[in-house]
């Protein structure tokens, strides 16, 4: 795809209403997703342009918290979801069980709130903050030394993080119940909205700082939220979504040849984003991670797009050392760095990055080719990104080139929306490239 060809755009919605998650989208989608994520519309959109039905099975090689799965199950289309995050992955699995009692649900988890609130009790700690505490006899409960060690600074302050462990212990107790992985995902749902200290702008920061908040009852309210949406859902669908926590850069293991009809999906962005620190309060806590090799497995096996999770042995970068714009790019950036005096090693490695990205999204794309049916259509929600650096990456052509060198076709890029650059001010374009695969 040559950059200088005219692509056809379709009129965009407003901000507001692209991105926005719809009354009628709640239901499953909301007990737990990225702040960021694409909104389910855009699914069920590309699901019809591209044909599909029970017949076909759509793949999200980068699935997050399930958009594409959770949308794909509720119309009885069989999916694939691949993601190498425990937390996203943990709630893609939880968001495609359906089969689980809502009424016993919420009875477990009333039993279990009733424990929690008894040990708390028994300490002179009410879960309402309005209430007095006592002396505490006991001293506040905390993360072993390593793991605590992982979080975000200030990321939970140490009551709630008592409160927390204590409810976590209670669940724990009966790990074996159907609803446990279920009451785990509305307390993810709720460190994140309502416990924690965590605040999102582009990325995850750390907001006003809460001494004493309830824990118990927000968490049997995201038990309550999810067991009305179990309600109404249809659990006799004879197609259940498959999710693999792996890497999508090595699709050919894991995935039967020629058995995809689709993809939709919204990989990550060069974007400087460390989407281990989008999750880690409740990665942390939950127990999916427990010192630094565990979060250093999960960065190795992502796409490099922010210089945190870049190694010495990265080799990504190779896949694309003949591609004349992203060596281009990697260039401009590197020299614009030199110009305006950067030298930490973060501002050194910006450049690598940038080609490690777009290598390791060209070995996604190989890869998959083996696992397509013929004649499948693609769509990547991808962003452009006015770097750090400010210089332009045009996300969604330079991955369309790419694709073209590996046999696809690019079909079209359609705006889906545009964002304001925090950087420079700046309007970025949100996209859907449309590829196909002709086998």
């Amino acid at each position: 795809m040559n950059l200088a060809d005219p692509v056809f755009f379709e009129p965009p919605k407003s901000n507001g209403d692209a991105n926005k998650l719809s009354q009628e989208d709640l239901p499953v989608h909301d007990w737990y997703r990225f702040v960021l994520s694409f909104p389910p519309h855009l699914v069920r959109k590309y699901a019809v342009q591209f044909g599909v039905d029970e017949d076909a099975t759509i793949l999200d090689p980068f699935c997050g918290t399930g958009t594409t799965i959770v949308e794909c199950q509720k119309a009885g289309i069989p999916s694939i979801g691949i993601e190498a995050l425990p937390m996203p992955a943990f709630a893609s699995k939880v968001k495609t069980t359906w089969s689980l009692d809502p009424d016993m649900f919420v009875r477990h988890a009333r039993r279990t709130a009733e424990r929690a609130l008894g040990i708390l009790d028994k300490q002179g700690i009410p879960d309402d903050p309005a209430l007095p505490i006592a002396p505490c006899t006991a001293d506040l409960r905390t993360l072993p030394e390593e793991e605590f060690r992982l979080l975000l600074k200030d990321s939970i302050s140490p009551l709630p993080l008592h409160k927390t462990l204590v409810l976590l212990d209670c669940i724990n107790q009966d790990a074996d119940a159907p609803s446990h992985d279920h009451e785990i995902l509305a307390l993810a749902k709720a460190l994140v909205m309502s416990i924690g200290n965590l605040r999102f702008g582009p990325e995850v920061g750390i907001g006003k700082k809460k001494e004493n908040t309830s824990v118990i009852q927000p968490w049997l309210s995201n038990v309550r939220a999810m067991a009305t949406d179990l309600a109404t859902l249809h659990t006799e669908s004879p197609h259940q979504s498959v999710i693999h926590r792996a890497d999508s850069r090595f699709l050919t293991s894991i995935l039967t040849p020629r058995s995809i009809s689709a993809v939709f999906t919204s990989p990550p962005y060069p974007n400087e984003k460390d989407y281990t620190r989008t999750t880690r309060l409740e990665t942390v806590i939950l127990g999916l991670a427990h010192n630094m090799s565990d979060l250093r497995a999960s960065k190795r096996s992502l796409v490099r797009s922010n210089t945190r999770s870049v190694y010495r042995n990265d080799m990504d970068d190779e896949l694309v050392k003949l591609n004349s714009t992203i060596q281009r790019l990697a260039r401009e950036i590197e020299d614009r760095r030199i110009r305006m005096g950067k030298t930490s090693g973060f501002e050194r490695l910006y450049h690598r990055v940038t080609k490690l990205y777009f290598g390791g999204m060209a070995q996604h794309l190989a890869s998959l080719r083996g696992v397509l049916r013929p004649g499948a259509f693609l769509g990547y929600v991808v962003g452009d990104q006015a770097s750090y650096l400010r210089v332009m990456i045009r996300t969604g052509h330079i991955l369309g080139e790419i694709a073209e060198s590996l046999g696809y076709k690019v079909e079209a890029i359609d705006l889906f929306r545009t964002r304001l650059a925090t950087a420079t001010g700046e309007q970025l374009r949100e996209e859907v490239l449309v590829l196909r695969w002709p086998g």
